[in-house]
């Protein structure tokens, strides 16, 4: 009993350590990851796995580096930034990050509406709209300190995609070596696979994100102070260290298992073209069985409702920061009036592109295109700042993590001129 007792204590004191680390690493498994992570698999088989597994300690890194700037700093991103780079350029950042945000929204919620559609059946628009409404709802008017609960209990949906690997047939000498074994090809496709996982696993509105959270728990704790402005604070940065850590694993072990899942049903069956991740849902159902599909399709639901806000808010806070208003989910709709318009704006922008004629998977090329872009300055401007004394004070990041930071930099340097090539070569 004592031993149970002691177990008990210790996975509840993780689990309350558990925040914006977490809930950043599960929404980046929205339903636009899942259809990319789904297309590697059902395209390339078990050959990207090495990609997923590749990526895992440079988003640790850089994630890091976002959470320890907004927890010791006391702001987020864009705020930081400004101080050390011309505004316009911030400014142009911002927008771009916007407009891939918006993109990625209208991804995500048609993919939502579409998981739904297939589970009841009903109007595909109706559903969206109700998705959309209640992400807006859930930011607007439910506080953040009993809005951060709910997106942390969001995150448990994700194990439906790891519980898959139980259901599946997985020969686990192929799955071993497609993960330590990088198989190279120059093709646009394969190269177009490779860059897009890339991007969507280190997204620009993560960084945002966490920061903005890291200020937000720092607001509502018991000393709403800068840790550069507190004595000690160790704790706090180990804190911050065990947060991102499990958060990006579960985030990575997630689309590893989603890679996986597709390569070993879709693609050993022969289907190799997967255009959303609702289309992946659809394909499981003959080959997989029924609870399969599911798991599958419930969990779009679920990591939409968990993405959605993510991507508006982040948004939301990197625009508030730059023009200096009050950006917190914890203030009421008037006291944050700017901070609130963002949020809704860009979810019922990114609802009204549903209606367009613009095809899903251009918006999200599209977005990752953006995301490619916009992501490899951000991150540089995130690490001259988390290795500048001035802005960080005793708090400058380690060596180990400068260099970590800066190696996850160069990947997405070189992902970004890919991506762009390939999006020429293998879309236009």
């Amino acid at each position: 009993m004592a031993r149970q007792s002691s177990i008990k204590k210790a996975v509840k004191a993780t689990t309350e350590q558990l925040g914006p680390g977490l809930v950043t690493g599960a929404a980046d498994d929205d339903p636009s990851g899942i259809a990319t992570y789904s297309q590697a698999g059902a395209q390339f088989g078990f050959a990207l796995l090495w990609t997923v597994f590749l990526t895992t300690p440079f988003m640790i890194a850089i994630q890091l580096v976002s959470a320890e700037i907004g927890r010791v700093t006391g702001k987020g991103i864009a705020a930081n930034a400004k101080e050390i780079a011309p505004k316009w350029v911030v400014l142009g950042l911002v927008l771009l990050l916007l407009a891939a945000n918006i993109f990625n929204i209208a991804a995500d919620i048609a993919a939502m509406g579409e998981a739904l559609y297939l589970l009841i059946g009903g109007l595909k628009h109706e559903h969206t709209l109700i998705f959309a409404a209640a992400s807006v709802v859930l930011q607007v008017f439910v506080p953040y300190h009993r809005y951060a609960s709910f997106l942390k209990w969001m995150t448990l949906v994700l194990f439906a995609y790891v519980a898959l690997i139980f259901f599946v047939d997985v020969p686990w000498g192929e799955v071993v070596f497609g993960t330590l074994v990088p198989a190279i090809s120059f093709k646009a496709d394969y190269l177009t696979i490779v860059v897009a996982v890339l991007g969507t696993t280190i997204s620009p509105y993560l960084f945002f994100w966490q920061a903005s959270q890291e200020v937000e728990e720092m607001n509502h704790g018991r000393s709403a102070k800068p840790l550069k402005k507190r004595k000690g604070g160790s704790r706090e940065i180990s804190r911050i260290t065990r947060d991102t850590t499990i958060g990006m694993i579960v985030s990575n072990v997630v689309s590893y298992s989603i890679v996986l899942t597709t390569a070993a049903t879709l693609h050993a069956q022969g289907v190799t073209n997967i255009q959303t991740a609702a289309d992946a849902a659809n394909a499981l159902r003959p080959i997989a069985g029924e609870f399969a599909f599911l798991l599958f399709a419930a969990g779009i639901i679920g990591t939409g409702m968990l993405a959605v806000p993510v991507l508006a808010g982040s948004a939301a806070y990197a625009v508030g920061d730059l023009f200096g208003w009050r950006s917190t989910l914890e203030a009421r709709f008037p006291e944050a009036f700017g901070f609130y318009a963002i949020i809704s704006a860009a979810t019922l922008i990114g609802f009204g592109l549903t209606f367009t004629a613009i095809d899903p998977i251009k918006m999200l090329v599209w977005s990752a295109v953006i995301n490619g872009i916009v992501a490899v300055p951000i991150m540089a401007i995130m690490m001259v700042i988390v290795a500048n004394t001035e802005a960080m004070g005793r708090f400058r990041a380690k060596r180990k993590l400068i260099v970590a930071g800066w190696a996850a930099t160069a990947l997405m340097g070189v992902a970004a001129v890919a991506l762009v090539g390939s999006t020429v070569l293998g879309v236009g």
